[in-house]
């Protein structure tokens, strides 16, 4: 019974993560391209300030989870090779 409850507690964990990356990051980075068209006309074809800051905060938060994804593939290799510890 340990072995099937220690299961299903990292299955949820994993199927978390996939669901945040795997289709939350796109997602959010469809939701800052409709944020800079939100607005725009053929008449006037410029983002709305708004718009472009929804943009920019969420380019920023798929830019930032990339980089720590990134960093924490590497950890190990800057950890022996460098001695830099991030995580």
């Amino acid at each position: 019974m340990n072995l099937l409850t220690h299961t299903l507690s990292s299955l949820w964990q994993v199927v978390l993560v996939g669901l945040i990356f795997g289709a939350g990051l796109p997602a959010l980075f469809a939701l800052g391209m409709r944020s800079l068209a939100a607005g725009t006309t053929e008449e006037n074809p410029r983002a709305t300030p708004a718009g472009m800051a929804g943009a920019a905060v969420c380019f920023a938060v798929v830019v930032i989870a990339i980089i720590a994804g990134i960093l924490l593939l590497t950890a190990g290799f800057l950890s022996s090779s460098f001695g830099i510890n991030l995580f």
